[in-house]
């Protein structure tokens, strides 16, 4: 069940990235009066989940169906079949004249919409453009004024930008509404009283448990949250630490970065052992332990937070330990045996780490969701920095399909939701913007070239382009989904 809800979170956000993303694309062209042959959501190799077209006024809906073609074989004037120069079949478009009247290519003038059977991604099929369709035979006939090829370069790179800038304001429009909904809650460092607790990565760095973070690089951290991310993202170098009332440095090197990126654990809030709950029948329950009791020693030994108390446990399987609480402002001592698993049968919680709220009203909360998306945009793009750097060997965790779904919870929080919806419609106008062939930055790039040298590439040179822009991502895509593989499969 769990599975299923994080499948269905991942096909509804993507589902909304991408028909925004294509509408983005749709809008331009309206716009500048191209035609859009079709609009669908996910991909339909052969046939169509459900397609629909306006024909004279009357919308027509086919369910299941195989996808129409208009094209045919050419014949010579003798009606022998013309081959190309390598001996393969050549076709050509069927006049619309000839189409029956059920063929919808009869009517190019309206567009056909439409759902696809395999959910990966979606397309705007505009009439004249080299896209991932690749429909040559189109871009054989003479251009007419209504196709994309006839237009503007101006016109033509506006609606190339559509998509990624449509994916933008979506990310900014769900931020304003998350603001304003929910408001924004978050761990202010400040408040960590405590200072860390640390993973042994973070020890073998140079970290130790009760260190108060103050700075990064010499900047200040508002957000706890922020600390590990900092040093990942922007390849932090010197972090100034409160430890022992004075104050010290540590040192990260570039080659740490790989190894904090997957320590989940690496700095945590220090957390007193202060009891939220204690289960039925366990060796707590037993020996009295109650709700909000906190405690301070074990065996006369002295320790207070988790850090130490958890160790300590681990090392003491089976034994019964003495411990020492305090209830109410009072002193009380009790014997817990320690479960094989080196625990007593509590769960833990620092009432004293409270979170900072700030709430925002309608218009407060536009231009904070504009800060947010801007952010957004900044910090992906460091995170792909980080990605080509062979140091940091980020690339390790690049995932596809496996690793998205992922990051979806396996219970339906609609603001978790929103919020990684926000986060991935960034991530895809960013991806979509590189300037690389069969990407809207690569299509951008053509028509920036054209608007400078007033000269526009061929369609032979836009159609290779196409073909190693296809390869490219299908390198990526086989390279994201083997560490997929690796990581969620095999490990």
């Amino acid at each position: 069940m769990d599975i299923l809800i994080k499948i269905l979170q991942l096909i509804l956000s993507l589902s909304i990235l991408v028909i925004v993303h294509e509408f983005g694309h749709f809008f331009f062209a309206r716009l500048f009066k191209m035609r859009v042959d079709k609009f669908y959501l996910f991909a339909n190799p052969y046939i169509s989940i459900v397609r629909f077209k306006k024909i004279n006024g009357k919308l027509h809906v086919k369910w299941f169906s195989r996808n129409d073609k208009n094209i045919r074989r050419k014949l010579d004037e003798k009606g022998i079949q013309v081959l190309d120069k390598k001996g393969r079949p050549e076709v050509e478009l069927v006049p619309l004249a000839e189409l029956p009247d059920n063929n919808w290519h009869k009517y190019p003038e309206t567009t056909e919409w439409g759902i696809g059977w395999l959910p990966i991604g979606g397309y705007c099929k505009i009439s004249g453009m080299i896209d991932e369709s690749m429909d040559v035979e189109q871009m054989k006939q003479a251009a007419k004024p209504w196709e994309f090829r006839s237009k503007p370069a101006w016109q033509r790179l506006l609606v190339m930008i559509g998509g990624v800038l449509f994916n933008v304001i979506l990310a900014i429009m769900i931020y304003w509404g998350m603001l304003f909904t929910w408001g924004e809650s978050y761990l202010a460092n400040r408040d960590v009283k405590n200072g860390v607790s640390c993973s042994p990565l973070a020890q073998k760095i140079g970290f130790r448990n009760g260190d108060k973070v103050i700075n990064l690089d010499g900047d200040t951290v508002v957000n706890f949250s922020d600390i590990q991310i900092k040093i990942i993202r922007d390849r932090i170098k010197t972090v100034e630490v409160e430890r022992n009332g004075e104050k010290a440095t540590v040192q990260i090197a570039d080659t740490c970065i790989s190894e904090i990126l997957k320590d989940r654990e690496f700095l945590n809030p220090r957390m007193k052992f202060i009891v939220s709950g204690v289960q039925e029948e366990s060796a707590a329950h037993k020996s009295g332990i109650q709700q909000n009791d906190r405690l301070i020693a074990i065996n006369s030994q002295n320790m207070e937070y988790f850090d130490e108390i958890a160790p300590f446990l681990s090392e003491n399987k089976s034994k019964t330990v003495e411990l020492k609480l305090i209830r109410n402002n009072d002193t009380i001592v009790l014997l817990a045996e320690i479960s094989e698993s080196g625990q007593i049968g509590v769960s833990i919680s620092d009432y004293a780490l409270k979170p900072t709220h700030v709430s925002y009203g309608f218009f407060e909360a536009l231009p904070a969701g504009i800060s947010k998306g801007v952010n957004g945009i900044k910090n992906y793009i460091k995170d792909l920095g980080l990605i080509f750097s062979p140091k940091t060997k980020a690339y390790e965790s690049v995932g596809s399909f496996i690793a998205i779904g992922n990051i979806f919870p396996s219970l339906w929080i609609w603001e978790q939701f929103w919020k990684l919806t926000a986060l991935l419609s960034i991530m895809l106008a960013v991806i979509n913007i590189l300037p690389i062939p069969a990407l809207d930055g690569g299509h951008a790039v053509f028509a920036i070239y054209e608007i400078i040298f007033r000269r526009k590439p061929s369609d032979r040179f836009l159609e290779r382009a196409q073909m190693v822009g296809l390869l490219i991502i299908l390198g990526l895509m086989l390279f994201a989904l083997s560490n997929d593989i690796v990581n969620f499969v095999i490990k």
